[in-house]
């Protein structure tokens, strides 16, 4: 059979990955049902009533495209943020996003600086472009913000990312030491800031709109897949120079955005109310998630994000141990994927149902273990 390949060079290089193994393919893999699904870090507390209603409302006319140019959303959008209808573009969540930003600045062998152990979508994206990875360690389960600078200046990067919160630890900066960070790095390196948890993380942690609104060099991305509880309706933006964002539509999917998704997420930006309802679940259930973890002898890491990470004192085999453990009593819990970071389970939030499964399948995992 002939060697011949359709493919680029890069494409037929590269390997077929996927960066999470989703619930879904470990139950069809194991023959195991999810009873309680707390690895995702999607929200397990649900959109609000309202936005359900609007989805419900929106769902007749799901046979029409989305407006193209998102009108509507940006300009609610702009109003809630405080900034120019014209400072947002809006895809179809981060991951895409993230895409779009890769193919505007990677080519083959430009060098891309990240944190070792940080959000592996981001990462894909950028070998997908052929972009050479350079990386910095966490230091005491946090992105690095001198290390990563310094990477920046050594390697003459065009493209670093950093996310605040953190996945996957849930670690955080203060805004004033972040737009620090943003305003320290050369003119020609452009910053991706992913504040997909900004919702969920203590006052001060976010940079104002204004402080980096106006700096070309800054894409801040953001989500309704978190704090909104809309994972599954794909609805991701950007806040950055009227220039950068008008770039989106060179290379946008200019149809990606699914009409629902559109009516969900207006609904969502509405009900403020709700918002702060489930953050306020959320910080309690990063509550909970903490107390189950000590009391069986494991260490929570601080969390500005709705998932904790756990120390579980050990090495990713046990952790994995750990993973593999739980999902044998239904409960879908996730850990970072490099050391040192991978001696840690990462638990999303979630119903107290939920919370109740993970605390009484927890100590008979450890246990079979010891």
């Amino acid at each position: 059979m002939s060697a011949f390949s359709r493919f680029t060079p890069l494409v037929s290089q590269l390997p077929a990955t996927v960066p999470f193994v989703g619930p879904e393919a470990i139950e069809r893999n194991r023959g195991l049902a999810v009873k309680a699904r707390i690895g995702a870090n999607e929200s397990g507390f649900g959109p609000a009533p309202s936005v359900l209603t609007a989805i419900a409302e929106a769902a007749s006319d799901t046979w029409k495209y989305a407006d193209p140019e998102n009108f509507a959303l940006k300009q609610a959008l702009a109003a809630h943020l405080g900034c120019g209808a014209e400072n947002i573009a809006v895809g179809e969540g981060i991951d895409s996003l993230l895409g779009h930003i890769a193919r505007m600045i990677v080519e083959p062998g430009t060098p891309v600086v990240t944190s070792l152990g940080a959000y592996p979508t981001f990462n894909f994206h950028v070998n997908g472009y052929g972009g050479r990875l350079v990386t910095t360690p966490y230091v005491d389960d946090r992105e690095d913000l001198s290390g990563l600078l310094d990477l920046v200046r050594r390697e003459n990067a065009p493209l670093v990312y950093f996310a605040n919160p953190d996945n996957p630890m849930g670690s955080w900066w203060d805004g004033e030491s972040v737009a620090a960070f943003a305003k320290a790095l050369p003119e020609s390196c452009l910053l991706i800031l992913d504040e997909a948890y900004c919702e969920t993380a203590p006052d001060g942690t976010t940079p104002d709109i204004s402080a980096l609104i106006d700096q070309p060099n800054v894409m801040r991305t953001r989500t309704f897949s978190k704090a909104y509880g809309l994972a599954g309706a794909r609805i991701g933006y950007v806040i950055t120079t009227p220039a950068n964002a008008k770039a989106f539509d060179k290379i946008r999917h200019h149809f990606g955005m699914a009409r629902i998704s559109v009516a969900a997420a207006l609904a969502a930006l509405e009900d403020q109310d709700y918002l702060a309802t489930v953050t306020a679940r959320i910080k309690a259930s990063r509550e909970e998630i903490s107390r189950i973890a000590r009391d069986n002898g494991l260490s929570p890491l601080p969390s500005a994000t709705n998932f904790v990470a756990i120390d579980c004192g050990r090495d990713g085999t046990y952790a994995r141990a750990i993973v593999d453990g739980l999902m044998e009593h239904g409960v879908f819990i996730r850990m970072p994927g490099v050391a040192p970071l991978n001696r840690c389970i990462r638990v999303s939030t979630g119903p107290e149902a939920d919370m109740a499964l993970l605390a009484k399948a927890l100590p008979q995992v450890l246990a079979r273990l010891a």
